[in-house]
C-alpha cells in the first residue's frame, strides 16, 4: 500500500476535484480535511462514511484511506507532522497543555460517522478555516503564531463539540462526555456496561437507566443498539466478512452478529450488502 511523506511540519492546501488523485494509502502526517462543496464516500479503514458540503473528517498516520468522489468536490486541507505542536508548546495557553491535538486526531470516536456541529461552530470552523486557507502561500506560515493560534484554534472547537476525553468524569460533566466515552469504547463491551458506566461517571447503578432516557431521550440499549448497528453497515459496505466484524465487535462467533444483524434491520448481511453496493 502507497504511504505518502510530508517533511514540512505544516502544509495547508485547496483543490477541485472531480475523481481523487490518490489510491488507498496511510501518511506519516495528520490531517484535517474540510469539504466546501461535494460529495462522494470517505473509505476510512474499516469504515464508509457519506460526506457532503460543510463536513470535515480527521485522518492520523495510522490510518489507511481513500475518497470516492460522487460529486465535484472543493477540499479544503490542514496537514501537520508531529513537530508542528511539539516544537511549539511554549505558544500553548496553560489551559489547552492538558489536551494534545495529536491525541484527538488518534481518537477513534471522531472517525466512524460525519461529524456535526452546532451552527455557531460550524460558522467558527468555516472562517477559521478560510483564513487558514488564505495564508496557505505566506512565507511564514511555519513561523508565524498567528497561524499556530487559527490551527489550534480547531481543536479548541472540536474539542468544545465532542467533550475533553481525557479529563475525569464527574456527575457535571457535559452531557457529551458520556456519549464520546461510548463511541470511544464501543468496540469493548466490558466498558459499556451499565455497571462500569455508573462507575466511571459517578451514577447511581439503579438510575442510570432513568438517567440516559431524561437526557438523550432513548433507552441505553437502543441507542448502543443502534450505534453499533450504524458502525457495522459501514463495516458491511467497505466489504468486511463477518469473521472480521465479529471479531472487532466482540461478538462470539458469526452466528451471534448476523442474528443480532438481523434482528434489528430485518434484513440479512447478504441482502444489506447487494442493497447498498456501489
Amino acid at each position: 500500500m502507497k504511504k505518502l511523506r510530508q517533511f514540512d511540519a505544516l502544509v495547508i492546501e485547496e483543490f477541485v476535484k472531480e475523481q481523487f488523485h490518490q489510491p488507498s494509502h496511510s501518511q506519516n502526517y495528520y490531517e484535517i480535511v474540510y469539504i466546501f462543496t461535494g460529495s462522494g464516500r470517505h473509505h476510512l479503514n474499516n469504515n464508509v462514511v457519506d460526506y457532503r458540503a460543510n463536513d470535515w473528517f480527521l485522518i492520523s498516520p495510522e490510518d489507511t484511506h481513500y475518497l470516492e468522489i460522487k460529486r465535484k468536490t472543493h477540499f479544503g486541507v490542514i496537514k501537520f507532522t508531529d513537530s508542528y505542536f511539539s516544537e511549539r508548546r511554549s505558544l500553548m495557553p496553560n489551559a489547552l497543555l492538558k489536551f494534545q491535538p495529536e491525541m484527538m486526531m488518534r481518537n477513534k470516536a471522531f472517525k466512524e460517522m460525519r461529524l456535526n456541529m452546532d451552527n455557531l461552530s460550524q460558522i467558527n470552523l468555516l472562517r477559521t478555516i478560510k483564513t487558514l486557507i488564505d495564508s496557505k502561500d505566506s512565507k511564514e506560515v511555519l513561523s508565524s503564531p498567528f497561524i499556530f493560534y487559527q490551527v489550534l484554534s480547531l481543536f479548541a472547537l472540536f474539542q468544545q463539540q465532542w467533550g475533553d476525553l481525557n479529563t475525569p468524569y464527574t456527575w457535571d460533566n457535559d452531557k457529551q462526555a458520556l456519549i464520546s466515552f461510548i463511541h470511544q469504547h464501543i468496540y469493548e463491551p466490558e466498558k459499556i456496561q451499565v455497571k462500569h458506566l455508573s462507575q466511571t461517571f459517578n451514577i447511581s447503578q439503579n438510575y442510570f437507566g432513568k438517567y440516559f432516557k431524561n437526557n438523550y431521550g432513548i433507552s441505553f440499549r437502543e441507542y448502543i443498539d443502534n450505534y453499533r448497528i450504524k458502525l457495522i453497515e459501514g463495516r458491511v459496505v467497505a466489504g468486511l466478512t463477518l469473521r472480521q466484524i465479529a471479531d472487532e465487535f466482540g461478538f462470539t462467533d458469526e452466528s451471534h452478529l448476523s442474528n443480532y444483524f438481523k434482528k434489528r434491520t430485518t434484513t440479512t448481511f447478504r441482502t444489506y450488502k447487494k442493497d447498498h453496493s456501489s
